[in-house]
């Protein structure tokens, strides 16, 4: 597994203060602790508000979000719900609500893995004549 640098100063932060606490909680358990963190990555993807989802979200054009290591559009439509609950109702109808990665429309009913650097626009129903 590839560690970027900022998961591997996190990684040596924790290892650190873990080599402080160990005598104090015990060396097996602390060492667990560590090991989960190391390898429970994280990812960084970038979420851009169209139209009226930029409204429900409070006027935000986009966001850099954080989810964990193996997240998908169906694990970002949920956490895009619990972070902005004006934007909650559009967000989880995949039929009101388009996704696009990386420029490629998400199909209604299809779930996407998601990578670190990816960029996912938020495409509401357009409108008028």
């Amino acid at each position: 597994m590839l560690l970027t640098d900022a998961a591997l100063e996190s990684s040596v932060v924790k290892a650190y203060l873990a080599s402080a606490i160990v005598p104090l909680l015990g060396f097996q358990m602390m060492t667990s602790y560590v090991s989960q963190s190391i390898e429970s990555g994280s990812i960084t993807v970038k979420v851009l508000f169209f139209a009226s989802a930029r409204e429900a979200a409070g006027n935000v054009s986009s966001t850099d979000l954080e989810l964990e290591d193996g997240a998908d559009t169906a694990l970002l439509r949920t956490r895009l719900s619990k972070l902005y609950p004006k934007l909650a109702e559009m967000v989880l109808d995949e039929d009101n609500l388009t996704l696009a990665l990386n420029e490629e429309y998400v199909a209604s009913g299809q779930t996407l893995p998601l990578k670190n650097g990816d960029t996912v626009a938020l495409i509401p129903p357009i409108s008028g004549g």
